[in-house]
């Protein structure tokens, strides 16, 4: 059970993204969140009392460029609602499930945080959806990133309203419909409530922890790449030494060439070449741990950003409830900004993209007889066989658009609301971007498991090193060996399922440990 209002870990956000955890709201963010509430009803003179109604941002007055106009009592309910549904203009294809699952996850420990002024029942809402599987369908573009993630957020809030539509049970309907199936009732937003529920950095801190996950993935997948290539290619095992990294002691590096002993211990194939001729090998296979590690490190510096964002209010404006003496303050503030998130997640990007720039050099290495001594695309039949030709060409091509992909959205900037929201962190393309890398990456990857693989195969019967047999089994596994041309979209589709679903590195760990 993830308990909302209290410390929320990467591992609880991702155990109940994939609909592994259910969710309560804590007694303590209960009792927050009604001392926050009293303070919102008392400026808007809803507890009666001497004291005129203060103006309060979004609770009595419009939004963005219209904040300067006051709202009518009467009207202030009305505010709330038209501001969700006005603010709801996203487009393109919709969102996963789990990173919806995530996004609702964490607007309910934002609110739940007790500094956003609404009622608990708002946030136990979101706890039911989340447990009964109503998944709000949310538009991927459509953020700037400014005051957060305005328009995917309203997309999540017209369903707790009743509007909008929803995922229940593999099935897409109204949001009406889904919550009457999943037993619950929509809620009628009141002061405040709907300009809290949309202003925050809920899908760029969800799509950044999903670059997290996945990209810590990716460096393992990688080392087991390249140790396989390595001993698919002859290569030495000494520049992965711990002398040679104890005296360079970046932590990815020293990590990563860790794991290239574990996988390359007890190989036959290094000692029958032992006393070649070959002074040194290519850069994409000597610095495997220089390249692969300092991705590991950028990823470490996104993982820290990331956490200190789960445990952020990143609402506007923020209530700090009464004190012992005096009275609540509103301060019109800048935390639902995405700049933090936007930066990291361009930082994931590069940093990702490296792990295939030099896995598709490996894959040349690999299909070149200039460099490997083996048959020309390690076809069965050379001339007749293309063999895996146009595979490194794919490669190349998902590399090249990563390139394009890695471009920084973070420096970018585009004014809103009539000039009021000047300056944006284009988060959500970044998200966008870095998840795409991701997922060439991985087919990259795969492909160099399924080269690598085929190359294995021709330095038989001498066997790898330990952990490289393993992901060589776990390949052909899902993948058989080439003996003549065939279509290969279905095999790198398959290699890439091996990446993404974990097979690869359950295997490898089975045989030689885990990983770092």
């Amino acid at each position: 059970m993830v308990r909302v209002g209290e410390p929320l870990g990467l591992d609880e956000l991702e155990a109940v993204a994939a609909g592994r955890a259910r969710v309560e709201c804590s007694p303590r963010a209960t009792r927050a969140m009604e001392a926050s509430r009293a303070a919102v009803m008392e400026a808007v003179g809803a507890r009666g009392g001497e004291r005129e109604p203060i103006r309060v941002y979004g609770v009595n007055t419009g939004f963005g460029a219209l904040s300067e106009v006051a709202v009518s009592r009467g009207k202030i309910r009305a505010l709330q609602r038209n501001l969700v549904r006005s603010h709801a203009c996203g487009v393109g294809p919709a969102l996963p499930t789990a990173t919806v699952r995530a996004m609702m996850l964490l607007r309910a420990q934002v609110l739940a945080l007790g500094h956003s002024g609404v009622r608990p029942a708002i946030v136990d809402l979101l706890c039911r959806l989340l447990n009964r599987g109503v998944h709000p369908i949310i538009p991927e573009q459509g953020s700037v990133g400014a005051s957060g993630d305005l328009a995917p957020l309203a997309h999540l809030a017209l369903v707790l309203i009743g509007e909008g539509r929803a995922e229940h049970e593999g099935r897409v309907m109204s949001g009406r419909r889904a919550l009457a199936r999943a037993r619950c009732v929509p809620i009628e937003l009141r002061e405040k409530e709907g300009l809290a529920l949309i202003n925050g950095t809920q899908l760029m801190t969800a799509r950044a922890a999903e670059a997290v996950r996945r990209g810590a993935d990716l460096c393992r997948v990688a080392d087991v790449a390249g140790a396989m290539s390595i001993e698919a290619l002859e290569a030495s095992h000494h520049p992965f030494e711990r002398r040679v990294h104890a005296i360079r002691p970046h932590l990815g590096q020293g990590d990563s060439a860790a794991n290239m002993r574990k996988l390359l211990a007890a190989s036959q194939i290094v000692r029958s070449h032992r006393h070649c001729g070959k002074v040194q090998d290519a850069y994409s296979l000597r610095c495997i741990p220089q390249v692969h590690g300092a991705t590991r490190d950028a990823l470490g510096f996104v993982r820290a950003v990331v956490e200190r964002e789960l445990g952020a209010v990143t609402d506007n404006p923020l209530v700090f409830a009464r004190p012992r003496r005096g009275q609540a303050s509103f301060v019109s503030a800048g935390n639902f900004h995405g700049q933090p998130l936007s930066l990291c997640l361009d930082v994931a990007a590069i940093a990702v993209a490296s792990l295939a720039n030099i896995s598709e050099r490996r894959i040349e290495q690999l299909v070149n007889p200039a460099f490997s001594g083996l048959p020309p695309f390690l076809a069965t039949e050379t001339g007749l066989d293309s063999g895996f030709m146009l595979a490194q060409v794919t490669a190349a091509a998902l590399v090249a658009e990563n390139k394009v992909l890695a471009h920084p959205a973070s420096v970018d900037s585009i004014p809103s609301s009539a000039g009021k929201e000047d300056h944006v962190s284009m988060g959500a393309t970044a998200a966008r971007k870095a998840i795409q890398v991701i997922e060439h990456v991985g087919l990259v990857l795969g492909i160099e498991l399924m080269v690598a693989a085929q190359a294995l195969d021709l330095r038989a019967p001498l066997l790898p090193g330990r952990g490289v047999a393993a992901a060589h089994r776990a390949v052909r596994s899902v993948i058989a060996r080439l003996e003549g041309d065939r279509v290969l979209a279905g095999d790198i589709a398959a290699a890439a399922e091996l990446v993404s679903g974990g097979g690869l590195l359950a295997a490898v760990t089975r045989a030689a440990g885990s990983l770092r």
